[in-house]
Formats: structure tokens, C-alpha cells, sequence
């Protein structure tokens, strides 16, 4: 079974891990949205689908003929995200509340796992940096994006709704898109009313293009190169799902683990570490707008 990270966190009974969770999917749309499947092992072998099965009205007497979905088989392996937080002995000592000195070092180094999360879900690329993880930029299908041309060009909403269709077997659930692109956005739909704003489960006043969520990502570059412009963005569509994009962790998830007393330093250590990796299992699931300028 698939679990957000908010879902796990309501069946922990550990209060720092929690709170480690919440400061990591507070600022995070994806993180908010994405389920996670645990997997044993440090990988998992699966098939894309690429192609749905067709069906076919036949006579009595006919030839049927054969349909079947085709795949592509692929490997996502289980990287390892984290990192250290230090508490010096100093100052919890002369520190009247050790719990906020501690929340507060933990809470700083949580946010740096959720963005270096954020940014690897977009751009990672294991040809680059082979200790992450391909990030949806690499992994979505070359049928599944939609151009704003050959060099670029301002986005248009008849352009977004081109994306959102791409999205095949239900609507996505995610826009994620760069702050540029979402206040190019924001002009474009004042005067249609295309976009909403309302309250998710966290509390967050979130926008809404023709009821899908728009989430922003401060990864997705501005400066990207089309043709012969060199200040384009790409505005990604998504379904999050077993059957679709999804993460995977290892058994347990974000853990946090209390190192104890250092050797070389008057300091305590806590590690945040999360053992984890990105799979689309459907091509349909995901979608790209490429060439979107201001």
C-alpha cells in the first residue's frame, strides 16, 4: 500500500520524527501529494505501461484479432538522502529549553531534505550525479510533451489545457510549475475565473487551475534553452498513484536517527536520512509544457 509522508506520520508514535515529517511536507506540493511504496531490497524492477489494450466490435464469424498493452521494463534503485544536525553541548547547557534548541537545528536540517528532495524530483539525473535518482524531467515520455515552439513562446491557457489532456485515465493531480510561470498563469486566467484559491488539508491557501492544484518549485530553471531563447521554463502535469508517479522507500520511510556524543566535537548528532527513489509506472501519468516564456 502507498502512503504520503503525511498519512505515515499519523502512524508514528515518535514526536521528533513527526515533526521532522511535517516541516518536510509543509513547503512541499509534491511531497504533499506523492505517495510512497515500500519496497525490500535496494530496488525495484518494474514495467511502464506505454500503450493501453484496445477493444473492437465484431460479427459473428469474425477473425479476432489479438490486443495487448506493451511495456518497458525499468529499475528505480533506492538512493541515499540526508543529513547531519549537530547540538553543541555549550549551548544546551546555557540554553533555558533544550526541546526548542534541538527542534529548531532538526527543523533546519528537515527543510534541507525536502528541498534537496523537490529539486532531484524535477532535475535529478543519475547520468550526472549517480548517487540520486532521475527526476520526472528525464523520466517523462517523449510523446507526452507539449511545445510552446520552436524557440519558446508565451504560454496561452488553450497551450495548458493541451498539457492537462495529456494526462490520460483521469485528470492530474498536481501543476507544478516555476513562481514565473505561475504569475504568467495568474494574468492569463483574472479574466476567465480559471483559477481558484482554497484551503488544503494542511492549512495553506493553495491555487487551483480549473480545480486541479498548482504547486510551485523553486527547482524548475527560468533560464532553460530552446531553439535560440534562452529564458524558457516547462510546466509539468502529473497523476500521483500506485499505478502512476509514485516514490519509494524503504521499510519505514524518513527515519531519524540519534547518533549520540561525538568524538571529535563537544556536540551531540542527530541524522535525518531517508532511503528513496521516483517510478512511473504509467507514461499517460505524466506530461511536460516545454518553452514556456515570459
Amino acid at each position: 500500500m502507498a502512503l504520503t509522508l503525511a498519512e505515515a506520520a499519523k502512524l508514528s508514535n515518535d514526536i521528533l520524527l513527526t515533526g521532522v515529517i511535517e516541516t518536510v511536507v509543509y513547503d512541499s506540493p509534491v511531497l504533499q501529494v506523492l505517495p510512497f511504496i515500500e519496497i525490500v531490497g535496494n530496488g525495484l524492477t518494474y514495467n511502464r505501461e506505454n500503450a493501453a489494450a484496445t477493444a473492437s466490435f465484431w460479427d459473428v464469424g469474425d477473425t479476432w484479432t489479438e490486443s495487448t498493452p506493451t511495456f518497458t521494463q525499468l529499475t528505480a534503485t533506492l538512493k541515499i538522502l540526508g543529513g547531519d544536525a549537530d547540538i553543541d553541548n555549550f549551548l544546551r547547557a546555557t540554553r533555558s529549553n533544550l526541546q526548542d534548541l534541538e527542534a529548531a537545528v532538526v527543523q533546519l536540517k528537515a527543510k534541507a531534505v525536502s528541498q534537496k528532495f523537490d529539486d532531484t524530483f524535477i532535475n535529478g539525473d543519475t547520468a550526472t550525479d549517480a548517487k540520486a535518482f532521475d527526476g520526472i524531467d528525464k523520466l517523462c515520455a517523449a510523446g507526452q510533451s507539449v511545445s510552446m515552439g520552436a524557440n519558446g513562446g508565451t504560454p496561452t491557457l488553450e497551450k495548458l489545457d493541451e498539457l492537462i489532456d495529456k494526462i490520460k485515465g483521469g485528470r492530474p493531480d498536481l501543476l507544478l510549475m516555476s513562481k514565473r510561470s505561475r504569475r504568467k498563469l495568474n494574468a492569463l486566467a483574472r479574466a476567465t475565473s480559471m483559477v481558484q484559491v482554497d484551503q488544503n488539508q494542511f492549512g495553506q491557501m493553495v491555487q487551483y487551475y480549473d480545480g486541479i492544484p498548482i504547486g510551485v518549485n523553486d527547482w524548475i530553471s527560468d533560464t532553460q534553452t530552446v531553439g535560440s531563447s534562452t529564458d524558457c521554463s516547462t510546466i509539468y502535469a502529473l497523476q500521483a498513484g500506485e499505478g502512476a508517479v509514485a516514490g519509494l522507500t524503504s521499510p519505514g520511510g524518513l527515519q531519524v536517527e540519534r547518533v549520540g556524543s561525538l568524538e571529535t566535537k563537544d556536540a551531540s548528532r542527530i541524522r535525518v536520512k531517508w532511503y528513496a527513489s521516483l517510478a512511473v509506472f504509467n507514461s499517460l501519468k505524466l506530461a511536460r509544457l516545454t518553452g514556456v516564456r515570459d
